[in-house]
């Protein structure tokens, strides 16, 4: 399974924080808003990730991450020269993705909760077809609403619809089989120029080849595309970790419990980050944990 983080757009509704840097570098609480869909990913078990941005923003996120190593991951970047949509992240990455089933995290996206690594790994099980996520939302109006029957095969997809089927909404998180590479070549241009992710999903969905895995209640979906939203979601990280003294997508620690990196692997990273809390809480997770 590879995976992709598309780190794109120009951030206009960020404004004037975004005139002169990606918006997914900038920081949710205590680190960049990119560690949380990079998170996601390890969570899920994935280790060869490929980040999508801007020519602008590209050489930050190498800068930031490298080649991966210091995480136990291998990681590779590509430009998209203008914001073409969603599914043009296929085409993009087709060499990258070869025959392995892939997953795209989108860069604005939070998720954080009980059994979302469970439903993440039952989502990678599945070798055919494509997996979406439903998050049951108070105002589905707003959202792109996924109906389903009691297997989770998809019924519709609609796009903020006037009288939703469901009040489950679709989060940027999206499992697909390799073929997705050439679904995505064939998809045309929506009205707005661009390819999208819903056509990509319809495609599945008329071969009854689309599941969806559903967040249950204490899941945390949080979308970062304003100001007001990346508030939220930095006090909601503060609250959980001052309050459970565990870090939200702490990318050391993810890599450790999955055996990623070792021990002084860790402690290198420690080290360089030991003027900070962040980095005194890797210290605290080399002494305490045991990793079987």
């Amino acid at each position: 399974m590879k995976g992709i983080v598309l780190a794109g757009g120009a951030g206009t509704r960020l404004y004037p924080s975004t005139i002169a840097c990606s918006k997914q570098m900038l920081t949710i609480y205590d680190k960049p808003m990119i560690y949380y869909p990079i998170s996601t990913l390890m969570l899920a078990g994935i280790q060869d990730i490929l980040i999508i941005s801007t020519p602008r923003d590209i050489v930050g996120f190498e800068e930031l991450f490298g080649d991966g190593s210091q995480l136990g991951l291998r990681i590779s970047y590509k430009v998209q020269e203008a914001p073409r949509g969603l599914a043009e992240a296929f085409i993009l990455g087709e060499d990258f993705i070869g025959d392995d089933n892939v997953c795209l995290v989108l860069g604005d996206n939070i998720f954080y909760g009980y059994s979302f690594t469970e439903r993440m790994k039952n989502a990678c099980a599945r070798e055919d077809g494509a997996t979406i996520f439903g998050y049951h939302v108070s105002n589905p109006r707003e959202f792109g609403v996924v109906e389903f029957d009691d297997d989770g095969t998809v019924l519709s997809i609609e796009e903020k619809p006037a009288q939703p089927k469901s009040n489950y909404a679709v989060p940027g998180l999206y499992f697909y089989d390799h073929r997705v590479v050439e679904i995505a070549k064939n998809v045309q241009p929506s009205a707005r120029g661009e390819l999208e992710i819903t056509s990509v999903n319809n495609a599945y969905l008329k071969e009854g080849k689309l599941k969806v895995e559903l967040f249950g209640r204490g899941m945390a979906w949080l979308d970062t595309g304003n100001h007001r939203a990346m508030l939220d979601a930095a006090n909601f990280v503060e609250a959980v970790q001052t309050r459970q003294g565990l870090y939200i997508a702490c990318l050391e620690e993810i890599a450790y419990r999955n055996k990623f990196i070792d021990k002084e692997q860790l402690l290198a990273q420690a080290e360089r980050l030991k003027s900070t809390e962040y980095g005194q809480y890797l210290f605290h997770v080399a002494e305490t944990v045991k990793v079987k």
